[in-house]
Order: C-alpha cells, then structure tokens, then sequence
C-alpha cells in the first residue's frame, strides 16, 4: 500500500507493552505511581498481553483496538497498528493467542488449531478489557473507542461490536458475517464491513441478508465488495492473496470512515 501524508510520522509513535487482567479493574497509572507493586498483587488469573502505539504528542485521542487474524499477532499487524497510530489514534492489540502462550505462526494448519482452540467468550472478555484499559491511559479520550479486525479478528469485530453499547465505531476486513443477524438489535455505532468479493467463506446471500435486515432496522451500515478479491487481499505478507489495490482503497476508505465515526469527539 502507498503511503497517506498522515498527522504523525512513525518517529512520532511511541510504542509499549501492556498486562492486565482480563477480569475486574485495571490499576491506573495514578494507581502504580502511589503504590509501584500494585502489579505483583494483582489476581493470577487470566491476564490480557498487547501491544500499544499512540502519538507522542500531548493530546488526548480516541481509542483503537485492532485485532489480528488467526496467524496470531504478527508483523503484519503491528505495521497497522502502527499506521493507525500515525493517522492519530491511540491503539491497542490484544494477544488473542495469550491463554495459548501467545504463539504466531505462517502454518495454516497450526493457525486453525489456535483459533479451535481459543474460547470466543474469553476473547470477548478480553476486548472488552482493552477498552477498559484504554479508559485508563491519560492520552486516550474517555469512552471513545473503536475495534478494527482482520480475518479471525474480523469475525470477533462483528461479535463485539453489539456487545458494548458505549463503542463508537466498528470496523470488519473479511470476518464471518452469517445468519441469523439478532446481533444487529442490540448494535448503536456505525458499523463497515469489507467484503472480499472471491472469499468462499462468505456467502454473497447472507450478505444481502444482512444488509436488507440492516437497512429495515435503521442501523448505520456500510459494506464494500471488491470483485475478485480473495479473503485476506490486505495482508502483504501473503503473496498468494495480496491485492494492493483493493488494499489500497480498503484502507483509505477505513480511514474516512473512523474519521467520521469519530468526527465529534475530536
């Protein structure tokens, strides 16, 4: 993908690491400066590992939370990340893989497994605390918040997105998106879906379905096709897939429609 003139330069974009639990409350940073060994005191149950990117420019911005595809948290994703940092948002990728060690893979049959095997009320659960965490971080605007997910992580958008009532925006490249479409009742932020054209995964019926059933109900939906383009046409680690053009267009309309998702909170 080209590169957009951005607000921030990759130099601007601070990056870190984060633990906290998946469960119950998160210690502030005004928490571990008062007591600096609240962390070794902290339940030993599950915890939630990521990654953060957010300018380095005092300011507060809206919240991201991006999550990978079944691959695990690879290098692709972090350089997306880091793109959306530089765009001028404050950003967080879970590990979806933590309960599984954490493990990144290029084997297709061993990235099946790890999404077998991962438990989709635990992931939730987990997306959920990234917000929380966000809420925690003193350059993160309050409840402005957004997920963006690729493949697997496009899948768990669509879950999520209905689940958080406070969520300001949602955004799914080539998730699973089937019937039945319940989910939409309870869904209060603009949601776009990008759909890759060629993947066998999705059928183009229960895409019709859903966008009739969205357009019944009101709700603020947006679906892109791109004809011929194969699932994961984003991912520019994947020669065989990667379609930069579709990429190229996917990306800069994402961008416009957070900015505009996020328009009056900034």
């Amino acid at each position: 993908m080209t590169q957009r003139t951005t607000p921030f330069t990759l130099e601007q974009v601070g990056t870190g690491t984060a633990r906290f639990p998946s469960a119950g409350p998160i210690p502030t940073v005004t928490d571990m400066s008062v007591d600096p060994y609240i962390l070794t005191r902290m339940s030993k149950a599950a915890h939630v590992e990521a990654l953060q990117f957010w300018p380095q420019e005092k300011g507060t911005y809206p919240g991201l939370v991006v999550l990978h595809e079944a691959w695990g948290l690879n290098v692709q994703i972090k350089e997306l990340a880091n793109r959306l940092a530089c765009e001028g948002y404050a950003v967080i990728v879970p590990n979806l893989y933590t309960r599984q060690g954490g493990m990144v893979t290029a084997n297709a049959e061993a990235a099946g497994m790890l999404m077998a095997r991962a438990k989709e009320a635990d992931l939730l659960q987990d997306i959920s605390q990234c917000c929380e965490f966000l809420n925690t971080r003193d350059y993160v605007k309050r409840n402005v918040h957004g997920v963006i997910g690729f493949g697997m992580g496009g899948t768990l958008a669509i879950k999520f997105m209905s689940q958080r009532k406070r969520l300001r925006t949602a955004v799914s490249f080539y998730g699973a998106l089937r019937p039945p479409f319940d989910f939409l009742n309870n869904l209060h932020c603009p949601f776009l879906y990008h759909w890759a054209g060629a993947d066998e995964s999705v059928n183009a019926a229960d895409i019709e379905q859903f966008r009739r059933t969205a357009q019944e109900q009101g709700k603020r939906v947006t679906i892109h096709t791109y004809d011929g383009a194969p699932h994961a046409f984003c991912d520019e680690t994947r020669k065989e897939t990667y379609r930069p053009d579709a990429a190229q267009t996917a990306w800069d309309r994402t961008m416009e429609f957070l900015a505009e998702s996020f328009k009056a909170d900034l």
